[in-house]
């Protein structure tokens, strides 16, 4: 069967499956719609949390990252695992016991001040806002090359398909389609990988193919690509080449985050009693680790594919380099999304691929080899995990299946993250502040607008990313890491943590965290400078954007303890209701004797 027929039929059978369960489970409450009625099984619920965590950046942008950053991109595998941990332990059994439906309830209860429930709104909106820039830049790129779109018309297919099922079904519907959607994604991912593996090493199981020798040498594949890399002038792809500073401050800095995500945080609100929120963490974690360990080597087996498809032979000798005219299918087809681009800068027909920032190789190549600049003038890294199967010729229903896997991850994260985000509009700004009086009725059908508004504010800015989906996700991390953790963590186990010194220390965490990113991104004008890129002589003490969530939370911290020894503390009664938080069930209730 024809390609583009298989891929219609795999995303739209998997769309109305999506659609049919949200029509099966419409939520026909608030507590539905919040939190799926708090009626979820831990595996099942598990199961959820892995799907609306695993996001477009997990299933397309994350090895797109490991592909072209190889040893620095570890950090978030160690980050985004390593946060579960944490949400497992320290976060997800206290948050369930207390009982609330949303983070910023939480915290305005715990801190006895509206005020601090309205900081805690803004710092999740700005967050989840961030954080869904990513997943619509994964839709619209799934979406614009299987369906042969542009770009921008698959943001808004993809914004209808999630505005049916989320608005819809709410938490409750969401939840069972989301199970669904893990069943589809981690299928998609693995099982291309299973194939790539085969054909390059001969081993079956990618995890141990990444570090097996290649099927016709005895070369290690690790080592075979070290080699085809620094053959064209890129760095070493096992070595590390950013500083240990920002390996650790980011890898800190995506745990934290991953701990403090409202999105990530709601769903241990659906199960049915404490402990089943830990169960839930741990099956999380499980069903996370499928794809997390499979990640590294479908990226590095990714990037040694793209390079031999283009460079067939020794390095400088022109008859090894791919004659454009003659270049494969897949290419082709990904250059008319604008994901992909080649321009002969020499006109001679052929394809350089080497890293003309490199200056001494680059100096060499043109006298030695007359090649001018690289010609693959865009290679976006979030393709590389859709492409992949095209590049390794694999047969159509995988290509099918990995297009229905990469939309199912991208459509699962932002369903999770809109609720998130309409749920703090609805519920914290609409019933808990402004109209405490509101119905049930009108709060359901206040969410559902929400969520439309929240839809179609994500659509818009997915379709004008400040970078690719897993940079733009990092600095939703570090977001969520300067401003919610710290308050989460303060407000469980610091009972001497007062309303003035939260909302100092959410308001100075977050906006140090923004200003910072803004500047260092290039996005606001420095005095003195024609511009400030996005480079390492400019960041100060040398920490990038991305890593800075980790100094935000540190900041977070100091202030809000700092404030909250000079100010008055907080009332008897929220002081013994942190403690009864963290008494496990039937061991008594915490008492002032």
């Amino acid at each position: 069967m024809e390609l583009q027929t298989l891929i219609y039929l795999f995303v739209g059978g998997t769309f109305a499956l999506y659609i049919g369960i949200a029509i099966w489970a419409r939520a026909a409450t608030t507590g539905e719609f919040y939190v799926a009625g708090k009626g979820v099984h831990p595996i099942a619920n598990g199961m959820a949390t892995a799907a609306d965590w695993m996001s477009a950046a997990s299933f397309i942008s994350m090895a797109g990252l490991i592909a072209f950053s190889g040893y620095d991109a570890s950090v978030y595998l160690m980050g985004w695992t390593g946060g579960y941990v944490l949400l497992a332990m320290l976060l997800a059994p206290y948050l369930r016991k207390f009982g609330k439906f949303t983070v910023p309830e939480f915290i305005g209860e715990r801190y006895y001040s509206q005020t601090a429930r309205l900081v805690a709104v803004l710092c999740l909106i700005v967050a989840s806002v961030t954080y869904v820039i990513g997943q619509m830049k994964g839709v619209g790129v799934a979406f614009g090359r299987f369906l042969e779109v542009e770009f921008e018309v698959g943001v808004l297919i993809g914004m209808a398909i999630v505005f049916i099922y989320a608005v819809l079904g709410g938490m409750k519907g969401i939840t069972y389609t989301q199970i669904a959607q893990y069943c589809v994604l981690i299928f998609a991912y693995t099982v291309p990988a299973i194939f790539i593996s085969l054909q390059l090493t001969g081993t079956p199981i990618p995890q141990l193919g990444l570090v097996s020798t290649m099927a016709d040498s005895n070369t290690f594949m690790l080592d075979k690509l070290d080699q085809v890399v620094t053959d064209l002038g890129f760095s070493k792809y096992t070595e590390q080449k950013g500083t240990s500073l920002n390996m650790v401050l980011l890898t800190l800095s995506l745990m934290i985050g991953t701990a403090g995500l409202p999105h990530v945080i709601i769903r241990f609100f659906t199960v049915p009693k404490v402990r089943d929120a830990r169960f839930s963490a741990g099956w999380a974690l499980v069903f996370i680790a499928i794809l997390y360990t499979t990640a590294p080597a479908v990226g590095s087996m990714a990037r040694l594919n793209l390079v031999e498809t283009v460079q067939t032979g020794p390095v400088g000798q022109p008859e090894a380099n791919l004659v454009y005219e003659n270049r494969p299918e897949w290419m082709a087809t990904w250059e008319t999304t604008g994901l992909l681009a080649f321009e002969d800068k020499n006109d001679d027909g052929r394809i350089q691929y080497y890293n003309d920032n490199n200056p001494e190789f680059a100096a060499m190549a043109e006298e030695q080899w007359g090649w001018k600049g690289n010609e693959m003038t865009k290679v976006d890294r979030d393709i590389m995990v859709l492409a992949n199967p095209e590049i390794a010729n694999l047969p159509n229903w995988v290509i099918a299946l990995v297009a229905a896997g990469g939309l199912a991850a991208a459509l699962s994260t932002a369903a999770g993250l809109l609720l998130a985000i309409s749920s703090s509009i609805s519920h914290d700004l609409l019933k808990g502040v402004f109209m405490p009086n509101i119905s049930e009725r009108n709060e359901l059908m206040a969410g559902r607008i929400a969520m439309a508004g929240a839809i179609v504010v994500a659509g818009y800015l997915g379709m004008n990313p400040p970078g690719f989906a897993a940079q733009v996700v990092a600095l939703a991390f570090g977001l969520a890491a300067s401003s919610i953790f710290p308050a989460l963590m303060m407000g469980i186990f610091n009972k001497k943590m007062n309303n003035v010194g939260a909302v100092a220390g959410m308001l100075t965490g977050l906006t140090s965290t923004v200003v910072y990113i803004f500047i260092y991104k290039g996005w606001f004008f420095i005095p003195g400078t024609n511009n400030l890129p996005n480079t390492s002589e400019y960041w100060l003490f040398g920490i990038q954007p991305e890593s800075f969530g980790a100094v935000g939370a540190v900041i977070n911290f100091a202030v809000a303890i700092a404030i909250s020894k000079v100010t008055q503390a907080p009332p008897e009664h929220i002081q013994h209701l942190v403690e009864d938080i963290r008494v496990p069930k039937g061991a008594g209730t915490a008492s002032a004797h």
